[in-house]
């Protein structure tokens, strides 16, 4: 029996996607949703909505019982459980299974071979995938370790058995390097954890994260749909992809493809899956690849590869469940173009990328168009809970080269209206102007290594700040002459200011604005634009009847002028006429006020702990409170030596930014 209606067992952007593909193949479908999500747009686009319970996924998402118990009353038959919460739990497919309800996934047994790191290594070796090579057993002593450096192939990494934290690890590069470090290495572990045994793997160079996409059916057919490169990331949490990966030649793709499909086949593996490998950038010969695990679901990134193959992942899950052959061979699979995926988090960047929570008071993300697609799970006013993941959205675009998709995402990141929570769309404009992204020598390590003291917005070039400089001229202008049409505003006789000082930090520019042409510095800008006073966006071009060259720029009016956001960053420009501006420096600079006698909540969340009182005496680095935010618990410490004056916050407070918990003396 074909499939007629599928439950969703998940919510936001993954289950918007999914009833996008059934609408399309004419099947119904059921949406559960949790108290927070009661308005979210998964559970009007379904045709059914079912509530399941409280916000905590605990609760709801991830009662297994509770969505059964859903697809029998409203007769779904399949379930499709998108990615996290159930969808690679062994059990929840089981269930399925015996209530006679179709998983949108890959047999129970497949799960579970693959959900054991351990176990999926032997598997993979067994299948002929390669692993980091490395030992695990007894060794002898120094000639021994010596011996089993050499088979594996330098470098490689020495470590404590019982080892954490970075202690009892040595790296060798050479047989001098192991005769001098493994004695240490074991003097290490037995001081630090009172363990002497040692193990060696081989040290993966300039590592890169590439995961192959397989789709099997439950005919036997196995195919390979290319791999994504997946090396931007932070705190292992991945924030770019792209397909295909600038570094994967097409010998490596077959070689790394075939060897993802003998472990699918190895497990009986149908329906969509991912496997992820760790490669060494620095192996030019494109043998330095190595299994990390198998993911037995859809991932976050497949749109990327959906773009390149010009295949439906979600619907061939769905063609897949239903007993359908694959419509396609390998030969058929061709990659075209290229396509990037940005994640947009509701996180700070500016901040030390703290979480961020609350409502999104805008929200417009760009027009899907040619080479431009927005997979999202939210709207205008709906709320970014505390209880799930930080997404929002994905932004995926498409060229036919890969500075094309980049740049395609640049153009896009401006025109992402998003205000409310934090939200880290300068952070990805900036890594797409990287000019190491652009080069694609990219490694895991790249945002550590390119922004080791954090993220303070993307560089602006000279021809930017013109640019900018103009547009802030023109927007004040416009609004001069709107003030003139309003009674009084100018007085009578009055003209609108032509002439304008364009200062942003110690950067000044005169800037001339007429009918004729926009001047900066004496030199003309070539630029068109509309604006209307009140406008949220400006649209600028600079190219020319042949060429369009567009900026969008975000517009908000600040006390003295505007703060233009554009390419990564936002800038504030102090916009004066020409006559007001020579007396600017007679005016009173505003000093913004001394905080720090004051604790403040980073980020918002849950006030857990309090560790001090009124009257107490703190040192610098002790802690003072830990606040819980995004299921993470943040310790607070002094900055400096100070007495606790008072307290204006108690346990068990939801704070926000900013708020004031304790004030220092």
């Amino acid at each position: 029996m074909p499939i007629t209606k599928i439950l969703i067992a998940n919510r936001g952007e993954i289950a918007c996607r999914v009833i996008r593909t059934a609408r399309k193949m004419g099947i119904k479908t059921v949406a559960v949703y949790s108290d927070a999500d009661a308005r979210s747009p998964h559970v009007e686009m379904a045709d059914e909505a079912v509530h399941i319970g409280p916000s905590p996924a605990a609760q709801s998402y991830l009662l297994a019982d509770k969505i059964i118990e859903v697809c029998k009353a409203t007769g779904a038959d399949a379930v499709h459980p998108g990615y996290g919460f159930l969808s690679e739990r062994t059990s929840f497919a089981e269930a399925l299974k015996a209530a006679g309800i179709t998983f949108i996934g890959p047999p129970p047994g497949a799960i579970a071979a693959m959900g054991d790191k351990i176990e999926s290594k032997k598997l993979a070796l067994r299948a002929g995938v390669n692993v980091v090579p490395g030992f695990v057993g007894e060794i002898d002593n120094t000639e021994h370790a010596v011996r089993i450096s050499e088979e594996i192939g330098y470098p490689v990494m020495m470590k404590a058995s019982a080892g954490g934290g970075g202690k009892g690890m040595r790296l060798a590069y050479n047989e001098q390097d192991v005769r001098e470090g493994f004695e240490a290495t074991k003097r290490e572990g037995l001081a630090s954890f009172g363990d002497d045994r040692v193990f060696i793997e081989k040290f993966i160079l300039q590592p890169r994260h590439i995961e192959i996409q397989v789709l099997g059916d439950q005919h036997g057919n196995i195919v390979y749909l290319g791999e994504r490169e997946c090396s931007i990331q932070r705190r292992h949490q991945k924030v770019v992809e792209e397909a295909p990966s600038p570094f994967v030649t097409p010998e490596m793709r077959k070689k790394m493809g075939e060897q993802a499909v003998a472990l699918a086949r190895a497990v009986g593996y149908y329906s969509a899956g991912t496997v992820e490998l760790i490669v060494s950038g620095a192996d030019t010969t494109g043998e330095g690849f190595y299994f990390l695990e198998m993911n037995t679901r859809l991932q976050v990134e497949h749109p990327v590869t959906e773009l390149v193959t010009g295949l439906d992942l979600v619907e061939q899950m769905i063609r897949v469940a239903n007993g359908e052959p694959l419509g396609f061979t390998q030969e058929d699979i061709k990659l075209t173009g290229w396509a990037v995926e940005n994640r947009v988090y509701a996180e700070d960047p500016y901040r030390g990328f703290l979480p961020s929570i609350g409502r999104l008071v805008r929200y417009n993300p760009p027009k899907q168009k040619k080479g431009v697609r927005v997979d999202d799970g939210v709207e205008d006013g709906g709320e970014v809970s505390i209880h799930y993941d930080p997404m929002i959205a994905k932004l995926i675009t498409y060229g036919d080269t890969r500075l094309e998709a980049i740049d395609r995402q640049i153009t896009a990141i401006d025109r992402f209206e998003l205000e409310g929570p934090g939200h880290n769309l300068d952070f990805v404009s900036a890594l797409m102007q990287h000019p190491r992204f652009r080069s694609g020598n990219i490694t895991t390590g790249f945002i550590a290594e390119e922004y080791p003291d954090g993220f303070h917005g993307a560089p602006a070039s000279p021809e930017l700040l013109q640019r900018l400089a103009a547009i802030a001229a023109f927007i004040a202008t416009a609004e001069a002459d709107r003030k003139l049409r309003v009674s009084g505003q100018l007085g009578n006789r009055l003209t609108p200011p032509s002439e304008w000082r364009v200062r942003q930090g110690d950067i000044a520019m005169e800037v001339s604005v007429s009918e004729d042409a926009i001047i900066v510095d004496g030199e003309v800008v070539d630029m068109s634009m509309g604006y209307t006073p009140g406008d949220r966006m400006a649209i600028a071009d600079f190219g020319d009847e042949d060429v369009s060259d567009e900026l969008a720029v975000k517009v908000q009016r600040t006390r003295t002028g505007f703060a233009l956001t554009a390419r990564g960053a936002t800038h504030r420009f102090e916009v004066l006429p020409a006559h007001v501006a020579q007396h600017a420096r007679h005016m009173i600079e505003k000093v913004p006020p001394d905080l720090s006698r004051f604790l403040l909540c980073p980020m918002p969340g849950l006030l857990v702990k309090l560790h001090v009182a009124e009257g107490d005496k703190v040192q610098v680095g002790q802690p003072l409170a830990i606040v819980e935010a995004m299921k993470m618990e943040n310790i607070l410490r002094a900055e400096k030596a100070a007495t606790v004056k008072t307290i204006s916050a108690a346990e068990g407070d939801s704070l926000a930014v900013d708020a004031v918990i304790l004030e220092l003396e």
